[in-house]
Parts: structure tokens; C-alpha cells; sequence
């Protein structure tokens, strides 16, 4: 009979007082993993009940990883308010600090959507991520300036009719990274993925799957 990941509600400590999370994972005997997940800007709706968020954490839990993904400072039932991004990149560090804590030993992945995408690239070197995923970035708005660029396996995936976030700026951003990651187009895809969510969680698995060992 096919199981159901089991899923914890967690608190976790930041410098703003404590972060909102759900943890997830599947009731298998080998954890290969774990993932933080990072939601869209908090100013715009964005938490980590989105359905693009949720699509990233039961792909994680599918490849045997455990699934973090947390509300933002201000967002929920997390302490502070928002920082544009500033004090974001610390409470992706904080969720990774609180894996690394209670899961020794495992690689850590960093993953996001939109504004969470950015987080994430921001915190991916800081984290020593072992792999990075980012789903529509908004990396000309928050993270196009980095004095350190991660270089662990880092997948992009952006719609070519992306309303929200531009893909030939994304384009430019990913040719201007030695050596870069790597980019997924959708044809006719849009930011939120509308009708592609299969599609996407088939992406992103994929790319797990081939690169455990990193």
C-alpha cells in the first residue's frame, strides 16, 4: 500500500524571533536528504502553502528527502516583519542551520519559488547547499549583485511567457554566471505554471534524482 508522507508542524529560531515550518517526509527506511524551501515575496500573497511551494516539497519527499518549508518573517504565524529580502536570507540560513541540526550528516538543498528563488540563491553559498533549485527567480530584483556565486548542481525552471519575472533578463543573468546553471524553458509556460505542475514536478525530480551524489 502506498503511503502518504507524514507532516510536522516545527518552530524555528531566527534572529526575528521564531519561523513558521512544515516538515515533511516519507515514512521510508533511507532519508537521502534534506530540502528547505523558500515561498513567493510575502508582500504579495506568497507563503509556503503556495501550490508551486508544495509541488517542490512533495518532489523532495518523493526522491527520500525531508521537507522544510517555512513562512518568511511576518508572514503567518513567523515573528518580525519584512526585511525586502535582507533579513529573508537569514531565515533561509536559520531553516537550514535547524536541518542541519536535527538531520547531522545529510546534504542540504536549497530550493524557491519566485522571491523564494532569490532567497535561496542568496543563502545557497553561506548554507553550503549541495544542490540549488529555483523556480521563475526574481534574480534582477533580489539577487543580482553576489560576490559569491554557488557552484554546487543548480537548476533554473521559468516559463518563455513568464508574466511576472522576464526571461530574456533571466537568460542574460544565467549566461553571465561561470559556468552557470542550468535552464528548463516551458513553451507557452507562465509564471505560476498554471497546468503545468506535473510537468514541473517532473523537472525538478529528475534533476534531484541525477544529481544525489553531489
Amino acid at each position: 500500500m502506498h503511503r502518504k508522507p507524514t507532516a510536522k508542524s516545527v518552530l524555528i529560531k531566527s534572529v526575528s524571533g521564531s519561523l513558521e515550518g512544515l516538515l515533511e517526509l516519507h515514512p521510508s527506511a533511507e532519508v537521502l536528504g534534506c530540502a528547505v524551501i523558500c515561498h513567493p515575496h510575502p508582500i504579495q500573497g506568497g507563503t509556503m502553502q503556495n501550490k508551486v511551494v508544495h509541488i517542490l516539497s512533495r518532489t523532495f519527499v518523493a526522491q527520500q528527502f525531508v521537507s522544510l518549508r517555512f513562512n518568511f518573517r511576518g508572514v503567518g504565524n513567523s515573528s518580525g516583519e519584512f526585511d525586502h529580502g535582507r533579513g529573508e536570507v537569514q531565515d533561509v540560513l536559520a531553516a537550514t542551520a535547524w536541518m542541519r541540526h536535527h538531520f547531522e550528516g545529510l546534504p542540504v538543498w536549497l530550493a524557491g519559488f519566485s522571491f523564494g528563488g532569490a532567497m535561496a540563491i542568496q543563502a545557497a553559498v553561506n548554507a553550503q547547499a549541495s544542490g540549488l533549485i529555483c523556480i521563475a527567480p526574481a534574480t534582477s530584483r533580489f539577487a543580482h549583485s553576489l560576490h559569491q556565486l554557488p557552484t554546487c548542481p543548480w537548476l533554473f525552471v521559468q516559463g518563455d511567457k513568464d508574466e511576472l519575472v522576464d526571461i530574456d533578463e533571466t537568460i542574460g543573468y544565467i549566461n553571465c554566471l561561470p559556468p552557470g546553471p542550468q535552464l528548463v524553458m516551458f513553451r507557452d509556460g507562465g509564471h505560476f505554471f498554471h497546468g503545468r505542475l506535473i510537468e514541473l514536478r517532473d523537472t525538478v525530480g529528475e534533476f534531484i534524482a541525477g544529481n544525489l551524489a553531489a
